[in-house]
């Protein structure tokens, strides 16, 4: 067997598998629960396991034999503004009767972050990943969002960059006046169990952010692809390399 074959073939045996689905468009509490379903039953397989483990002695269950399953949703959302554990809502600039009014519904989370919008032609990636089989490092996690969307846009020609204590991806951060968001990011995790995760501007309606603070950030801009290619993306292509992106910074193997 040819020795360069060989080692391919081994390297891609120890890839790990993500289930991939996209669900299309979908209302932001039915892909909230789909991911708690998801995420709960890695925590409560992890759990059955971690008490096996208790029981034996010879170390026969290791931490790399969990029967934990990762996943990775694609999905647009309808209007929808979603508020992070530690974000205020003063940030919202609209009220109750507003948010009715222009037919966008609000959720308070219990991912990190602030404030932030999901609607039509925004690509949202909800990775269920079980960390103990990749690192127990949030920071490494969300720099690795990062990076998937930071090549994303290298394939457009464009230089997506991080900005200094601001999780997510800009263009222009440490030019003033010229900072502009195009990818929020907001995760939580339990038991090492991920969920939340990446909301990317395509051909997103940027007017939506005008009625918040993005990310409870002052005086900084949101922007999109479509607004800085000056044209319309085609959405499959774009989650396809995102897709491709994210298989291979996480090293993994993408299935569905």
């Amino acid at each position: 067997m040819d020795a360069c074959f060989a080692v391919n073939l081994y390297l891609n045996m120890e890839k790990q598998e993500v289930l991939f689905k996209d669900l299309g468009l979908m209302d932001y509490q039915s892909a909230w629960d789909l991911q708690e379903k998801l995420l709960q039953e890695n925590v409560r397989r992890k759990s059955l396991v971690h008490g096996l483990q208790d029981r034996v002695t010879d170390n026969s269950v290791s931490e790399f034999s969990l029967p934990t399953q990762h996943h990775l949703l694609f999905v647009e959302h309808t209007p929808v503004y979603t508020l992070g554990k530690s974000g205020n809502k003063a940030n919202v600039l609209l009220g109750d009767d507003e948010l009715k009014e222009k037919n966008i519904q609000f959720f308070n989370t219990n991912r990190g972050g602030d404030i932030t919008f999901h609607g039509n032609d925004q690509i949202v990636g909800y990775p269920i990943l079980d960390l103990e089989k990749f690192y127990t490092d949030i920071g490494k996690y969300l720099r690795n969002l990062e990076e998937v969307i930071i090549q994303t846009m290298a394939e457009y020609g464009l230089k997506g960059e991080r900005s200094s204590g601001e999780t997510g991806v800009w263009i222009d951060p440490g030019i003033p006046g010229k900072e502009r968001k195009i990818c929020a990011i907001g995760v939580r995790c339990s038991r090492w169990i991920t969920m939340h995760g990446f909301a990317f501007n395509v051909n997103t309606d940027l007017s939506y952010f005008n009625y918040i603070i993005p990310c409870g950030i002052n005086n900084k801009q949101v922007t999109s692809l479509e607004k800085e290619l000056s044209r319309k993306l085609d959405m499959q292509e774009v989650k396809e390399k995102v897709k491709r992106n994210f298989a291979e910074i996480f090293e993994v193997e993408l299935k569905g």
